[in-house]
């Protein structure tokens, strides 16, 4: 008898009891899902499966392959980085866009365009002559009056010095 109630309470030694599977409507549904924090897309089917618990109220299972897995609606995970900024698409969108980038830059090459190399055609080429250092020293080097490159002012103020 239960100590509040005074009423009998039935004990159940091994945990809770399972969901019954009679009378369980099954629906299945697809969604895309794209992540707003690593760009990840990915496409996923769920079985939901409408059950009514012991007091009559209506609750909703997600099953994935057979397995249990937490309502996709209510806060998604990206599979690729664990963020939570995740957008729900309908089914097909993320395959329709990964088709279409597919499309665009993977060129299709048409079998039998590659042929044999002829021999000699790829040769090492000999390396390009260095520039030889005009200073012994690594670091900045002063720079001679010939070879310095003056700027706009100061060839202006020399053209005017000189007028």
């Amino acid at each position: 008898m239960s100590e509040i109630a005074d009423t009998p309470v039935p004990v159940t030694a091994a945990g809770p009891a399972p969901v019954p599977t009679s009378g369980v409507q099954t629906v299945h549904e697809a969604y895309s899902f794209a992540c707003m924090k690593c760009g990840y897309g990915w496409e996923q089917a769920y079985a939901i499966e409408h059950h009514v618990d012991g007091k009559g109220e209506p609750f909703i299972m997600y099953t994935v392959n057979g397995e249990r897995v937490p309502s996709p609606l209510s806060n998604p995970t990206c599979l690729n980085c664990g963020g939570h900024v995740v957008r729900i698409m309908r089914a097909g969108q993320v395959s329709t866009v990964l088709g279409t980038i597919d499309r665009l830059y993977h060129h299709r090459i048409a079998p039998g365009i590659a042929g044999p190399v002829p021999a000699g055609e790829n040769a090492p080429r000999p390396p390009k002559q260095r520039r030889v250092p005009s200073h012994d020293s690594p670091g900045p080097v002063a720079v001679d009056a010939s070879e310095r490159r003056r700027g706009l002012l100061s060839r202006l103020r020399a053209f005017f010095r000189r007028s």
